[in-house]
């Protein structure tokens, strides 16, 4: 896509992955503007002395304020919504607010956006959204569907809405990795089951597949990376090999295993040599013909941390902390 003269916002844009996505859309493009729309002032300010050049602009709002959004938005081409709440048990234990940033924010996107012409929205998701079993699934899901259904709403305007759903992210916030780092001076890492399986993206990668699916989205797609799986005692040895493991247990929230196609809709998700499309199941929305380009998965497929077919070791895990410059020992 040619950035040249488009304006692209990023809620949520102080965070692990808008930070990320900062530096490499200036890396890669030339654009009109950027916006970074966050709440936080602070991180806001870490950004400014990190990042000169004349086309940013920072936006100080909240998604939850419907107002400042129509604000922020008017004159913007492209938004990628990355703002969430995200932390399983703190959301366990403040539900509402879970449910006013994750769901009235996603809602407040699709209007504002619409009422703005903005042309794209795509929406960051998780795996925890498939068959959740936790508040933060549970509200990544909705807004999962709201971003789909959004397509509907827009009518003449052509706003589109697609949604991107990826694994763990290393080294965002919130990742195991330096909770290892910080238990592995104690000589004993807790895990809480050895049987734990994981889906493993970068940051970098994360952005760069954002990027192509904002190049091919044309509405109501969930795209979904073909990413590596790790086992969590792999991680364990490749940041602590020295130290003994000790299980605790999966916590309220866990799963032993993460999904990122459910069987459910393998009967609307066709298969790409990079990624998986779980395409909206309405017809009005759905604007993709089938045919030998859209090779469809067979009927039950599921994509899942355990059933992978690509699978980092911990020598590969300890080969990528290393290249990240997490393995400061």
């Amino acid at each position: 896509m040619d950035y040249k003269n488009k304006t692209v916002l990023i809620t949520g844009g102080t965070g692990s992955f808008g930070r990320k996505f900062v530096e490499l859309m200036l890396k890669k493009y030339r654009l009109k503007k950027l916006i970074i729309f966050s709440r936080d002032e602070y991180k806001q300010f870490e950004m400014k002395k990190r990042f000169k050049d004349k086309n940013i602009r920072f936006f100080l709002g909240d998604v939850r304020d419907a107002e400042r959004l129509h604000r922020a938005l008017h004159g913007v081409d492209v938004v990628i919504h990355a703002a969430a709440l995200k932390q399983v048990p703190a959301l366990e234990y403040d539900p509402f607010e879970a449910v006013k940033t994750n769901v009235l924010g996603a809602e407040n996107i699709i209007n504002a956006a619409i009422d703005c012409k903005v042309k794209q929205v795509l929406a960051l998701s998780s795996d925890k959204a498939v068959n959740p079993i936790n508040l933060y699934g549970a509200t990544k899901l909705c807004a999962d569907k709201l971003f789909v259904a959004g397509n509907a709403y827009s009518g003449d305007v052509k706003t589109v809405f697609s949604v991107v759903r990826y694994g763990n992210v290393f080294n965002s916030r919130g990742s195991v990795v330096p909770f290892f780092k910080e238990q592995r001076k104690t000589g004993t890492v807790t895990i809480t089951d050895k049987r734990m399986t994981r889906f493993w993206i970068t940051l970098e990668q994360g952005v760069n597949f954002v990027l192509k699916c904002l190049d091919i989205m044309q509405g109501g797609e969930i795209f979904t990376p073909k990413i590596p799986s790790m086992k969590i005692t792999d991680l364990a040895e490749a940041i602590c090999p020295e130290c003994k493991i000790k299980v605790i247990g999966i916590r309220p929230g866990e799963k032993l295993h993460e999904m990122l196609v459910p069987a459910d809709e393998s009967h609307n998700t066709v298969e790409f040599e990079n990624m998986y499309i779980i395409l909206p199941a309405f017809d009005e929305i759905c604007v993709y013909k089938r045919g030998p380009r859209y090779k469809p998965v067979k009927n039950g497929f599921t994509y899942s941390s355990d059933n992978n077919t690509r699978w980092l070791t911990a020598r590969d895990l300890k080969a990528l902390l290393a290249k990240e410059g997490q393995d400061d020992r």
